[in-house]
């Protein structure tokens, strides 16, 4: 997988800190001999070199990983339509006691699990590992006979799965630049979306073609065959994926030296250097202190809950009146725009290096959209909104997400508690939300006038949140300017700092 850099062609002034001219008191960034050696053009070709063979080892496969994550963990929207439902006998409220109690397991898991990957620095072994035991419990939850069974799959389910997400952006942003992570972080998360386009066709595929095969009604033979394909995978990862740059066996000593350097030439000092360096709760509690992980925190929960409609994508696609076979095909479309949204959104941002406008234009749509489909029961219009719902929140997720990484870069315990405290508390929206989506009675139409509506007003405070994040980051750029001690940033001297000095992306 190659992925162009516009970055290669222009000058890295504007975006890298200037540590030659660090204060007095903080150490200068020493160039190792390899890369010291080269020239700027042998520099640079050596650098897309490195990057390109960074990316085609680490993305495809993390992207696969992702979409067996994403598919084991909401599959089961989907197979509310094959059965699930009715041969064990659910109550909605149980049904929607199963899909919410994922993420309570999922949100306990995600910090201590990230301080844990940063701890080790074995990314490479680590993931893998635990996607052999979620792909365990998702094979396991197609013999589950009962609501208790199946609360309990899916609770430990959540609860393994929740070192995944937030243990790639940390580990995206341990390899690549802040203006090569918005993109990656997009092509990272077009995994879930692939999965959400694919997992409708590939729930309705089973319907249609094995349903009591063997005895099985279809909704097991999905959770039996997904969680085959998901050990087969992870057994595969073990000897693609890379570590940290320090840790990677199969880098060269030239490329093991540029990989470092250019990150401590990104963001100012060195980033991950051992496990000895590395501490559990210091990163912790530099994160808690920070103001910008709450305003994230904030930013993030309200992205996530207005996204929560796609937990229930196929019941809102049923309000179109089609039979089951049709609703799961219709939930596709949705998804495929937002891939394509998702990752021009993210080149343009990477490119420009600007965040704000590129994630509340998204929001702007989707804060449309879901006025649109709680106004309108005409299926046109319908459709048409919910065409736009997933693209209008997931486009500018993204971005939001490799803002984290670019807002809070050192140290990296500090960014891998942040990176998972964002995500764990915006993923308890999960939890309450699974209870706005009612399965009504045979017949009848689910009244989605109030999740939509909350959905909407959710969008807007990520809106108002996105506002209030570049305000503080300006604000901070500005004392930056003046050579005034910002904390989490590179200082330099006044003058040389405006034209060269570590900026905040806003």
């Amino acid at each position: 997988m190659e992925i162009q850099d516009d970055i290669d062609k222009k000058p890295r002034a504007d975006y890298i800190d200037d540590a030659v001219h660090a204060p007095a008191g903080q150490s200068k960034l020493t160039v190792p001999p390899l890369v010291a050696a080269m020239s700027q053009e042998q520099r640079v070709a050596a650098e897309a070199k490195l990057r390109k063979k960074v990316d085609t080892r680490l993305l495809p496969m993390i992207i696969l990983m992702y979409i067996m994550n994403y598919l084991d963990r909401n599959n089961i929207a989907a197979v509310r339509l094959a059965g699930l439902q009715d041969e064990l006998n659910l109550s909605s409220v149980q049904y929607q006691t199963t899909v919410s109690i994922l993420f309570v397991g999922y949100v306990g898991m995600q910090v201590p699990s990230n301080l844990f990957l940063n701890k080790t620095g074995k990314p490479a072994l680590y993931l893998p590992s635990c996607m052999i035991i979620w792909g365990i419990i998702s094979g396991l939850t197609g013999a589950c006979q009962n609501f208790a069974g199946l609360a309990a799959c899916r609770f430990f389910l959540g609860f393994i799965e929740a070192a995944y997400f937030p243990g790639c952006l940390f580990y995206l942003s341990s390899w690549y630049t802040r203006k090569e992570l918005g993109l990656r972080t997009a092509i990272l998360y077009s995994g879930s979306l692939i999965s959400g386009a694919f997992g409708g066709l590939i729930t309705a595929g089973i319907t249609s073609n094995m349903n009591g095969t063997h005895g099985l009604r279809a909704w097991r033979w999905v959770f039996i065959l997904e969680g085959i394909i998901t050990v087969i995978i992870a057994f595969a990862a073990f000897f693609i994926l890379p570590n940290f740059p320090r840790t990677t066996k199969w880098l060269s000593e030239e490329e093991r030296q540029l990989a470092v350097y250019r990150l401590q030439e990104d963001i100012g000092e060195d980033d991950w250097t051992s496990a000895e360096q590395q501490t559990f709760f210091h990163g912790l509690k530099l994160a808690l202190v920070d103001i910008k992980t709450w305003i994230f925190t904030v930013l993030l929960l309200s992205i996530v809950s207005s996204a929560s409609v796609t937990n229930f994508f196929p019941t809102v696609v049923k309000t179109l009146g089609y039979d089951n076979i049709h609703t799961l095909l219709l939930t596709a479309p949705p998804y495929v725009l937002a891939v394509i949204t998702t990752f021009l959104n993210a080149w343009h941002a990477d490119r420009t290096g600007e965040r704000f406008w590129h994630i509340v234009l998204p929001l702007c749509v989707g804060v449309f959209a879901f006025i649109l489909a709680a106004a309108t029961h005409t299926t046109g219009p319908r459709y048409a909104a919910m065409m736009l719902m997933v693209p209008g929140v997931y486009t500018g997720y993204v971005v939001a997400l490799a803002w984290i990484s670019n807002s809070m870069p050192r140290p990296p315990a500090k960014r891998a508690a942040a990176l998972a405290f964002i995500n764990a508390i915006s993923n308890t929206s999960s939890i309450y939300a699974s209870y706005m989506y009612p399965q009504p009675k045979s017949g009848a139409q689910p009244n989605l006038t109030i999740p939509l509506s909350v959905d909407c007003a959710t969008a807007g405070l990520a809106i108002i949140m996105t506002i209030i994040m570049r305000i503080i980051l300006g604000r901070l750029n500005k004392k930056l300017d003046r050579g005034e001690h910002v904390e989490g940033a590179i200082n330099a001297v006044p003058g040389e700092a405006q034209e060269r000095g570590f900026r905040f992306l806003v």
